[in-house]
């Protein structure tokens, strides 16, 4: 059993009905042997229940906690952030999962760091973070972009401004920092820094990686992207989350998450996990439903 020791809601997305909420929970084991980029896959019911992959968002070995932050799209993610209080145990968490983020520290001809350009958007800036954590740390220069629709969708600014050399913000709707999407200053930052950024790392929507990876293209930077696809057990069993990466198939679960942006086929992935969104969306329903019902009192 692992128990929550921290809750927070970070956004609430009205349009959609849609939030996002930040979990601490006890796990010394993962806490321990955890690194960047890995994951975990939660159940709400031991005995049976949608498997849901989250990644690690960050996690403190000492204390033996993880934190995982999710967003409100389906069933379990919706009955997480409704039944579960502080004190409250999730049954089952397993992990940490999937191979980790590669971090190298980078110098240049002139001794100065080596930059990494960080690009999340959404829900993808919690797993950005222990990545952007993670080059900070090694001493690489660190330049983070993150994007919502709106400023009052935007989670973990000031966990990324305290870990980033740089730190630009953007919206679609301009309510926050510049107006725009991540890939237009994404682009402004290859052509000031090519050659001298060294990596891109992007990590949110399919569309927005696969947009950030033909951004980069021109500039043939190195670009990793973090895949979230359909899983069940996580261990390359079931196939759910099969990828096609250099015209190979590869499992999510256990090849990556993290794949080389340019090999990424994203028309097929995201083809893949739009397969189930109908389901999803109406298992999300059911639950709001059955939840107003019991909360006035009905059967």
């Amino acid at each position: 059993m692992h128990k929550i020791l921290e809750k927070r809601r970070l956004s609430n997305d009205v349009e959609r009905g849609q939030d996002v909420f930040y979990f601490k929970v006890t796990a010394p084991e993962i806490a321990r042997n955890r690194k960047a980029g890995q994951f975990i896959i939660f159940q709400i019911d031991d005995n049976y229940g949608e498997r849901v992959p989250l990644t690690i968002a960050d996690a403190n070995a000492e204390e033996g906690w993880i934190a995982i932050v999710f967003q409100t799209v389906g069933a379990s993610t919706f009955k997480l952030a409704n039944d579960f209080e502080v004190g409250d145990e999730i049954p089952v968490i397993v992990g940490p999962l999937g191979r980790p983020t590669h971090i190298e520290k980078f110098t240049e001809a002139d001794g100065k760091p080596g930059t990494v350009i960080c690009v999340g958007g959404g829900i993808g800036v919690a797993p950005l973070f222990p990545i952007v954590q993670a080059n900070h740390a090694i001493g690489n220069h660190v330049i983070t972009i993150i994007g919502a629709r709106s400023k009052n969708l935007l989670i973990l600014e000031e966990e990324m401004r305290a870990n980033s050399d740089e730190l630009i913000i953007v919206t679609d709707d301009g309510t926050y920092g510049r107006k725009g999407l991540v890939t237009e200053p994404l682009k402004e930052l290859c052509e000031k820094l090519n050659p001298a950024a060294r990596e891109i790392v992007s990590i949110g929507p399919g569309i927005m990686m696969k947009f950030c990876v033909e951004t980069a293209r021109p500039f043939n930077i190195p670009i990793t992207t973090s895949l979230n696809t359909i899983m069940i057990d996580g261990t390359g069993m079931c196939g759910c989350c099969r990828v096609t990466v250099g015209g190979e198939t590869k499992f999510v679960c256990v090849d990556g998450p993290e794949f080389d942006g340019y090999k990424v086929d994203f028309d097929n992935m995201m083809k893949r996990m739009a397969s189930f969104k109908p389901r999803e969306q109406a298992d999300y329903q059911k639950a709001k439903e059955r939840d107003h019902k019991c909360r006035i009192g009905l059967n």
